[in-house]
């Protein structure tokens, strides 16, 4: 985590994603390290002077969270969890709010709608893919969303291509495609070593790949965008 905060500062890239709790499909599967992995995110974070994006998925952890984040990330799958998205309207702190893999843009919408109306107007709106019938991709790159979240939304939109995506050799033409659309930042996996990452492995990219993906995708030196990078 370490060379990975140093590696964003030196890049001009603001603000550290780490997955602390994981909701994982199968419960065998890396969980993440709970507390132990919010600390490292905050020490992280505090030495490369970067902001932390995690995410929360029980409403008994939010203050937890909170007390180690700058960002509160509601995951795909809680897009749906309404206690959560009160809590997190209350908990005073920005949240980053992923689209759900099967959730038009109307429920998405009304989703933000109940953090805002529970106190909190700092919404950021993530499209990150939908499940359909392609197999080649992990999901669907929903581009028309970004382009009518534009036109119906105030809330600032990212896009995270590494979730769309699954795979590493398209995540540049997937940000261009997003920020063509109008998306206002990009979410990317990033990871020391991907071969030895605890989880998702096959759409992380290396320090040489990502320094690359943002030449690519029109992201060098410009204003820094919301990366996501290696779980903690």
């Amino acid at each position: 985590m370490d060379a990975v905060g140093r590696k964003l500062r030196e890049l001009g890239v603001g603000l550290l994603r780490g997955g602390a709790y994981k909701p994982r499909s199968s419960p065998y599967a890396f969980q993440g390290l709970g507390r132990r992995g919010l600390e490292i995110l905050r020490d992280t974070a505090r030495r490369h002077e970067l902001a932390v994006v995690t995410e929360v998925m029980d409403t008994r952890t939010v203050e937890l969270v909170a007390e180690f984040a700058d960002v509160l990330q509601i995951g795909s799958r809680n897009m749906f969890n309404y206690d959560l998205l009160r809590e997190v309207g209350k908990a005073g702190k920005p949240v980053l709010l992923k689209r759900g893999l099967a959730a038009t843009i109307e429920e998405f919408l009304w989703a933000a709608e109940y953090v805002v109306l529970h106190g909190n107007r700092q919404v950021i709106l993530c499209e990150r893919g939908i499940r359909t019938f392609e197999t080649q991709t992990r999901n669907t790159l929903d581009v028309s969303a970004v382009a009518l979240l534009r036109e119906q939304s105030w809330l600032p939109i990212v896009v995270d291509v590494s979730h769309a995506a699954g795979r590493k050799d398209i995540l540049a033409a997937l940000a261009r495609s997003a920020l063509a659309a109008g998306a206002q930042g990009i979410m990317v996996e990033v990871h020391p070593c991907p071969a030895v990452a605890r989880s998702d492995a096959q759409q992380q990219l290396d320090f040489q790949e990502f320094e690359r993906f943002l030449g690519d995708a029109g992201l060098a030196r410009t204003q820094p965008r919301l990366t996501a990078v290696g779980e903690a």
